[in-house]
């Protein structure tokens, strides 16, 4: 059997194209090994996230009909911003009502007390009228056993005695009856300067709650409310989203939760910016549930026809704020998200309570104190002079309520802040 020449170098050169072929995918394939040990091993993504926000529902605490609305749709609005108007009408009344009758009942317990000094000094009256006549008595005692007084005299002078006597226990009781509904107590403190004062705040407060201001700053979302309607407490009229507090719901498959622990880093993509644009975050927290434990119809898996399906669970990623300040993001929109699994330390679902509130605002508690304000302006309004002079000199603690704007003062109760 005889070799042919020129088929020689054709199967040489198939042999080292051959081996070539297969050094380069052995190669490529070592290389990927190496990457995925050192780098895709340590790391778990999916491309089921979406931006998550808070949504701060507007609703009405009060009955009323709807005046004026000031802001729409997509607008940002500042906390503390007037939102929706009420009439207000209905409450000025109300208020002004209440402010009158705190006004009265502080004069009638002013009267309370002068009354117990007026009382006090008839005691003394009587006292002194019950001794004078217990001298008198005395007196024609000594000279009735002369004869130098008769019978009927002395009579008349017994007659006296218990007369003054019964005057100043009656005048005694009505001081006792009459301290009781002020012993113990200032005028500020007595129950019905408190009770007054207590229909006033609450009438200042239904006032003050015509208004509605934004809790927050944010967007203005879902806008429900019109001009001339009539709303009722707990109606949802617009809802505030404040974009600068966002965050990131990835829904991972249960294999890749194993390794996964809060405070992990995150690299997060969004399709509105691209992949040019990363983002920069942290596990945050996992939900105690799967998104279908907590659908509106969860599983029945307890049935004959049971498929198995792969369960994925909402973990909870923090943004970094700087991030989102110059790149914002709005609720609902679509991200990638890869969770840097290297650092495996830790529980997987620490058990820490948050000893201070997530999430809180101070817009709601101005009335409160502009209410304690407008009372003590009133209870000093209808002092007397002298009493007014005293308190006109500030305790220790007390300066910023000598300095403070009192609300109605110089314009009716009536005037709100302008609408922006």
């Amino acid at each position: 059997m005889s070799t042919d020449p020129k088929t020689t170098p054709t199967v040489s050169k198939r042999w080292r194209w051959l081996i070539g072929a297969t050094g380069t995918f052995a190669v490529i394939g070592l290389a990927y090994g190496v990457y995925w040990a050192q780098v895709l091993r340590n790391q778990q993504s999916t491309d089921d996230a979406y931006v998550s926000g808070n949504v701060v529902q507007i609703t009405p605490q009060i009955s009323g009909t709807v005046v004026a609305i000031g802001a729409d749709d997509t607008q940002f609005v500042k906390a503390g911003q007037a939102l929706v108007r009420l009439d207000q009408a209905d409450a000025k009344v109300a208020l002004e009502q209440a402010e009158a009758q705190l006004a009265r009942t502080v004069r009638d317990v002013r009267n309370l007390y002068a009354t117990s000094a007026q009382l006090q000094a008839d005691v003394r009256v009587h006292d002194t009228d019950f001794a004078a006549a217990q001298s008198d008595l005395a007196r024609r005692r000594l000279l009735g056993a002369s004869g130098a007084v008769s019978g009927e005299e002395l009579q008349h002078a017994v007659d006296a005695v218990k007369s003054a006597q019964a005057g100043l226990a009656a005048a005694r009781e009505q001081l006792a009856a009459n301290r009781a509904r002020v012993d113990g107590t200032t005028l500020e403190n007595h129950p019905q300067v408190r009770d007054a004062a207590a229909a006033v705040r609450s009438a200042y407060l239904t006032f003050s709650r015509t208004e509605l201001p934004a809790p927050v700053s944010g967007f203005v979302a879902r806008r429900n409310v019109q001009l001339g309607q009539r709303v009722s407490p707990g109606a949802p009229l617009m809802a505030v989203v404040p974009l600068d507090q966002v965050w990131v719901d990835a829904n991972f498959k249960e294999p890749q939760l194993e390794r996964m622990r809060v405070g992990q880093p995150v690299r997060l993509t969004a399709d509105l910016y691209g992949t040019r644009v990363v983002f920069h975050g942290s596990v945050a927290g996992f939900a105690a549930g799967t998104g279908a434990a907590f659908s509106l119809l969860p599983a029945q898996n307890a049935t004959g026809n049971w498929i198995k399906i792969v369960q994925r669970l909402p973990v909870r990623i923090a943004l970094d704020p700087r991030e989102l300040a110059s790149r914002p993001l709005q609720i609902g929109l679509s991200m990638k998200a890869v969770v840097d699994v290297s650092n495996g330390d830790g529980a997987r679902l620490p058990q820490v309570a948050r000893n201070t509130a997530a999430w809180s605002t101070d817009v709601f508690g101005s009335g409160n104190v502009a209410a304690d304000l407008r009372v003590q302006a009133i209870i000093a309004a209808n002092l007397s002079d002298a009493a007014r002079a005293a308190a006109a000199a500030p305790a220790p603690g007390h300066a910023l309520l000598a300095s403070a704007h009192l609300p109605g003062a110089g314009h009716t109760p009536g005037t709100a802040r302008a609408l922006n």
